[in-house]
């Protein structure tokens, strides 16, 4: 058999763990491979051996049957191999082209030839119907747009082995529906693709094969016709995982959040919030269904004090928290798993034991007079990481030597910790893997049956129909209906998120 690309016996060590202990992965050629696994299974670590990051303890890698010594990036891009990465590696202030160029400029005399480099750009995009602007800067454009730019760095570069690690972990539905097209139309052309994922459904509608690592270590290969989402789970887990939580009914109590003719301008000072009426019950589980864009993330940043509102109410237990300072709505009662856990959710280059205590660093016992007790800050990290299955060699480990899973076990842990009236969970189970999902699910049902509110906002339409009591519908920001997900159906809720109002009568009125 020819492989492309063959990892044979590969591992790799850092200090107090061993991320790869002994895998083998063998890739065929046209075909999409994926690489299943756990948050912190080491399929990053794995794939970064691939492009040259990272340099294994023991073990080779071959290319078209050659064995090869991939000693940095540049080798790799030589090999034909280009890397997505999770994380974007762009430059904000640069376009599109000044990005994919970068370190391969072509040159006109002693300057850079950027209408050339342009036309390249625009030429490799249309190729593979990518639809990049070559002259748009990345600051302007959506998340989705800047993954395809990374993607046609590496077509750029001459990659025909391309490695997309998790790619669709900040996508939206219909951004994930435009990248596996994309990704289908590179098969077409001749590349060979390796995914890095956790996604069992994607794996079953794009991939030919898969190879499953736990802990580090190789479990097999299989084809995916030959297989199902139930058998990859087991595997990739070492249990049984439920798919679907399970809860009984909810009983809501009195009103916790409640919110009034909110408007909230977006950071372009446009209207994103307009209007918003919601409230949400000790007891209860409200989600909220919609496109991505439509003022979600301006309504969270409302009420956690992120962002200023312009006009309307929120209260909490009765309490105006309107424009309240961050720390101010904390203490009130509210805990917070933002959506970009980056961002909002950690100080990377802090530990994280430190991160287990950024709302609680300042109360004792966590200080005494303005001095830090570090033997109670790591104490109580200890106990969160030992509770919420944070996989880390160590609460002194910092934050960013996480995987993004076990980043996000992290932050929910420490929100839970705090106990509030209040949680809002803004894509809490994004990047996350079927085992560490039933977890979180599990944990946010908890919340709910120890009467604690709960506000959801997910894109994924299966988390919220799963996990919610009532379903609210957020379109141009406002809600537009609430409903019973034991009563919609997914194509009711996909016409609601697009505008369509269903009236009681039963007709169609656009909003």
């Amino acid at each position: 058999m020819d492989y492309v690309i063959e990892m044979l016996h590969i591992r790799k060590e850092f200090p107090g763990i061993v991320a790869n202990d002994d895998i083998t992965l063998q890739v065929k050629k046209g075909e999409i491979h994926a690489l299943l696994g756990e948050n912190g299974a080491g399929k990053s670590t794995l794939m970064n051996v691939l492009f040259g990051l990272y340099q294994p303890e023991k073990g080779e890698i071959r290319v078209n049957g050659q064995k090869v010594n991939i000693t940095d990036p540049n080798v790799a891009n030589d090999l034909g191999i280009g890397m997505v990465h999770q994380h974007f590696m762009l430059i904000d202030k640069f376009t599109v082209t000044e990005n994919i160029i970068l370190g391969k400029e072509p040159k006109k005399s002693f300057t850079i030839d950027i209408k050339k480099a342009e036309q390249q750009v625009r030429e490799i995009s249309d190729r593979y119907g990518l639809d990049v602007d070559p002259q748009a800067k990345i600051s302007d454009i959506s998340v989705g747009m800047q993954q395809r730019v990374e993607i046609l760095k590496t077509l750029y570069r001459g990659a025909e082995i391309l490695i997309f690690d998790e790619p669709t972990a900040v996508l939206t539905p219909q951004e994930i529906h435009e990248l596996i097209g994309i990704m289908k139309t590179l098969i077409q052309e001749g590349k060979s693709i390796i995914l890095i994922t956790h996604k069992l459904k994607e794996i079953m509608e794009v991939c030919d094969r898969v190879t499953v690592i736990r802990k580090g270590k190789g479990i097999g290969t299989l084809n995916v016709q030959d297989t199902n989402p139930q058998e990859l789970a087991h595997l990739m887990v070492g249990r049984d995982v439920l798919f679907k939580t399970e809860k009984t009914e909810g009983r809501p109590g009195q009103n916790v959040l409640e919110i009034e003719q909110l408007h909230v301008k977006d950071s372009r000072g446009v209207e994103a919030v307009r209007g918003l009426d919601l409230t949400v019950r000790a007891g209860e589980i409200v989600g909220i269904a919609g496109v991505d864009g439509n003022g979600q993330s301006e309504l969270i940043e409302a009420i956690t004090g992120l962002r200023k509102a312009d006009s309307g109410t929120v209260r909490l237990n009765g309490k105006n928290i309107t424009n309240l300072r961050p720390r101010k709505v904390t203490e009130a009662g509210v805990s917070h798993i933002p959506e970009d856990r980056h961002k909002y959710g950690l100080v990377l280059d802090y530990t994280i034991g430190e991160n287990m205590v950024l709302q609680t660093y300042y109360k004792n016992p966590m200080s005494r007079n303005g001095i830090l007790n570090y033997k109670e800050i790591y104490k109580k990290a200890k106990s969160i990481i030992a509770e919420f299955d944070v996989r880390t060699p160590s609460e002194f480990t910092k934050a960013r030597a996480l995987s993004g899973g076990n980043q996000q076990k992290a932050i929910i842990g420490r929100e839970v910790d705090r106990d509030p009236d209040l949680l809002i969970a803004a894509q809490p189970t994004r990047g996350l893997d079927v085992g560490a999902i039933e977890f979180i699910h599990r944990r946010l049902i908890e919340q709910r049956d120890h009467g604690k509110a709960v506000l959801l906002v997910s894109f994924e339409l299966d988390e919220i129909m799963n996990l919610s009591d009532r379903i609210a519908v957020i379109y141009e920001g406002a809600i537009i209906d609430i409903v019973d997900p034991k009563q919609t159906t997914e194509q009711e809720l996909g016409l609601l998120m697009a505008g369509s109002k269903k009236e009681r009568e039963g007709e169609q009125t656009n909003v």
